[in-house]
């Protein structure tokens, strides 16, 4: 399963002392750190959860690279519709 390795931003977590088994997105920009976990339980498989994080990273990315730095930093809606892309996935 060499395509379950960990990847940029996308960590992945199975350990057997725990519950969670999955992948975790984490995103830094500017001080800011977005986090969110996709469970492969929740999504079906590990594949299927892994697909789930390359998607919502790719818009995250998007979001965050495209967007304007007021004094080198996110902007507050920025980092708000950030949150928003994370909830929803």
């Amino acid at each position: 399963m060499n395509s379950l390795k960990s990847k940029r931003n996308l960590t992945r977590f199975t350990y057997e002392t725990t519950a969670f088994e999955g992948w975790r997105l984490c995103v830094s920009r500017t001080g800011t750190t977005f986090t969110k976990y996709f469970s492969d339980k929740r999504h079906g498989s590990a594949r299927d959860s892994l697909r789930a994080a390359e998607q919502t990273r790719g818009k995250l990315l998007r979001l965050i690279d495209n967007s304007r730095r007021i004094n080198g930093k996110l902007s507050k809606s920025t980092i708000e519709r950030a949150h928003k892309v994370l909830e929803t996935a």
